[in-house]
């Protein structure tokens, strides 16, 4: 396998850990004593996570796209779209669990990371399927070559 192959599956395996982070930390959040949760700051923490996940697989991904969008990669291609699809997914099941979480510990951040991520998400899709579509080009002709 390429480099541009290991990168899309760091990238995917980054998506995968962000949205575990999100969705453990609002399961926290909504199912924790008052008591543990009193000196607890979501912000921070979100923060810390977007900076730790995907924004390198962001860069992950756009690396894996621009090192194989020449030949194309059905396979980079998949692994960038799935990538999307799980954060897309992830995301929606994150929002979905923002009414359970108490008031007292729901800030802005709390609200715009999910649909943030969730509209992110579609243009990594998009990117993706580009992949499927480019055709391999073949290699250019060398007319001055005596070998026959």
């Amino acid at each position: 396998m390429a480099i541009e192959k290991y990168m899309a599956i760091a990238g995917l395996a980054l998506c995968i850990f962000f949205v575990a982070e999100i969705i453990t930390i609002f399961n926290y959040m909504s199912n924790s004593l008052l008591d543990d949760v009193i000196l607890f700051e979501a912000k921070p923490k979100i923060f810390q996570f977007i900076s730790m996940s995907v924004a390198p697989a962001t860069i992950m991904f756009g690396v894996s796209f621009w090192l194989s969008k020449r030949y194309g990669s059905k396979l980079n291609g998949s692994l960038i779209a799935l990538g999307g699809i799980v954060v897309l997914i992830g995301m929606g099941f994150a929002y979905s669990m923002i009414p359970n979480i108490d008031a007292k510990l729901i800030d802005d951040s709390i609200h715009i990371t999910p649909i943030l991520f969730m509209i992110v998400s579609i243009p990594i899709i998009i990117v993706g399927l580009r992949l499927f579509k480019t055709k391999l080009r073949k290699p250019k002709k060398n007319y001055l070559d005596d070998n026959f």
